[in-house]
């Protein structure tokens, strides 16, 4: 498992997402699981020191700020991952920035090379392992509506070794 930064979204945008997490799963589509939390991720490593979270605390003054889901995603070949697009907006890109510097130094062996400025897709996941066949299906239940008003309300640093989160801000 892997260590990340993750962006957090506040209680109404949580619900948005949940409700299409839910909507899949009554399909019989694999959504994320119900104690899940809807983020974005930021930075991934294989470990990342926890002593970056004071470090990270200085971000707090950046939250809340409106933030957009738009189009659905699908990530992957055979059985895909399905998300929506966190708009790229320049406070967004520039908070990912940041955190990919600061964190930087606490990144072990490195940062995982798809979430490094110029490379990174802000996301948030749906559902994974979409067979081809319920693909449709699927787009059609994420998609709605076309677009997501959002607040990006903090951070979190997630453990996915032991599943645990410490909240930043």
């Amino acid at each position: 498992m892997v260590h990340s930064v993750e962006l957090l979204f506040d209680l109404d945008t949580e619900a948005v997402i949940r409700s299409l997490w839910d909507d899949l799963r009554d399909a019989g589509i694999a959504a994320a699981p119900p104690a899940a939390r809807p983020h974005a991720t930021l930075c991934v490593a294989q470990h990342i020191d926890d002593t970056v979270l004071p470090v990270l605390a200085g971000l707090v003054a950046r939250f809340p700020f409106r933030a957009r889901l738009g189009t659905t995603l699908v990530f992957g070949r055979s059985a895909g991952i399905l998300a929506r697009l966190v708009v790229p907006s320049g406070e967004l890109l520039d908070l990912h920035g940041e955190v990919c510097r600061l964190s930087a130094p606490y990144l072990r062996p490195g940062p995982m090379p798809h979430t490094e400025p110029g490379d990174w897709t802000p996301h948030v996941t749906l559902a994974r392992r979409v067979p081809p066949d319920r693909l449709v299906r699927a787009l059609g239940i994420a998609g709605r509506p076309a677009e997501i008003g959002a607040t990006a309300s903090g951070l979190r640093l997630w453990n996915g070794n032991a599943r645990t989160e410490i909240q930043i801000s």
